[in-house]
């Protein structure tokens, strides 16, 4: 059994961040059994250190940082963090399952994450201030509010764009989802490497999705990037929804 760490919200059905969402994914494609269990902001380290998950990576003071997504496989005794480990991990441990990073693929899974993480950059101005509407508990709302306006240098409650600005900014966006759209378009099926998705299916799903959370199904916002590149994105997001159930 894997237990999978994730961020509680006030969004009916739960789930929001791009990155766990990743790995929900993953989780649900590989039909590995799994249980959620929903973990705050201020408790992640508390948590990943008591049930023996390593940390993601180092803070800018050389102390630990745990951040989720964080697994842990109950059977195998073993705790994985960070969504491209994760997935390396469940590919090993359970190679009777589909394969998330194809094998003489990660090269290429390396580079369009890349490119994604360069091409999206607009998608933070409006993303990121939204995100705080869907975080109910107080001490992780003030926590992701002073943490995600120092990283970014912006006050998020100001930071959304707003007239001409607002304009530019949905340019800039649009004009990065073309770019990644022509490696989908050279793929030759409706997933990156045909007709099976793999993890940057997933890294792509786990944006929109949040997107689409955070934003909202119904705002201008969303409709704007899932009709981009002739509703593309959106359609992205919908042939992933078979995979996007929660426990």
């Amino acid at each position: 059994m894997i237990i999978f760490l994730d961020f509680p919200s006030k969004i009916v059905g739960g789930p929001w961040n791009p990155n766990t969402w990743k790995v929900r994914y993953m989780l649900n494609f590989k039909g590995i059994p799994y249980k959620t269990e929903w973990v705050e902001f201020t408790e992640i380290a508390g948590k990943c250190k008591e049930m023996g998950i390593p940390p993601s990576g180092t803070n800018p003071d050389g102390s630990p940082s745990y951040t989720l997504p964080s697994i842990y496989d109950t059977d195998a005794k073993v705790g994985v963090s960070e969504s491209h480990r994760i997935a390396e991990y469940l590919d090993k441990a359970f190679p009777s399952t589909p394969t998330v990073i194809p094998k003489g693929t990660e090269a290429l899974v390396n580079v369009f994450v890349e490119k994604w993480d360069v091409n999206i950059q607009a998608l933070w101005q409006f993303g990121i201030p939204a995100t705080l509407k869907v975080i109910d508990h107080p001490p992780s709302h003030e926590y992701f509010n002073i943490t995600r306006s120092a990283a970014f240098g912006k006050d998020l409650k100001t930071w959304t764009p707003t007239g001409p600005v607002r304009y530019v900014a949905l340019k800039e966006l649009k004009d990065g989802l073309n770019v990644l759209d022509q490696w989908f378009l050279k793929s030759g099926g409706p997933f990156i490497m045909g007709d099976t998705p793999s993890f940057p299916d997933f890294v792509v799903g786990g944006f929109m999705k949040w997107a689409e959370c955070v934003l909202g199904k119904d705002s201008a916002e969303w409709k704007y990037i899932a009709s981009c590149n002739d509703g593309r994105w959106g359609q992205r997001v919908q042939r992933l929804e078979q995979y996007a159930k929660s426990d």
